[in-house]
C-alpha cells in the first residue's frame, strides 16, 4: 500500500504530525531513535524543527530520514489537536 505524505509538522516531545493526501493525520514518535547514531542530532529542538517532506518521506538537512512505510506503520491515528513545537 502506498501512503502519500503531503505535510509534516514537528511537535513537542520529539513527535511529528504527519498529514497524508487523503486528509488522514497521524503521530509519529521519534524518541525511540534519539539514542541511535545520526539521529542523536534530532535532540536539538531547533534542528528537529527543520524536518520536511521530500518525495514522500521526511528528512532533515544532515540526512536523517524515515521511509514512508516506517512513518505510517509506526505512527498512530491523530484523534485530537496536537501541540506544535516551538523552536528557541
Amino acid at each position: 500500500m502506498e501512503y502519500r505524505l503531503t505535510a509534516v509538522a514537528p511537535l513537542e516531545a520529539a513527535k511529528l504530525l504527519l498529514t497524508y493526501a487523503d486528509g488522514e493525520q497521524r503521530l509519529f514518535d521519534v524518541s525511540p531513535y534519539l539514542d541511535r547514531g545520526i539521529f542523536t542530532q534530532l535532540r536539538d529542538p531547533a534542528y528537529f524543527s527543520r524536518v520536511r517532506v521530500v518525495s514522500g518521506h521526511v528528512e532533515w538537512p544532515r540526512g536523517q530520514d524515515f521511509s514512508p512505510d516506517t512513518l505510517y506503520l509506526r505512527s498512530t491515528p491523530c484523534s485530537s489537536k496536537p501541540v506544535l513545537a516551538t523552536s528557541a
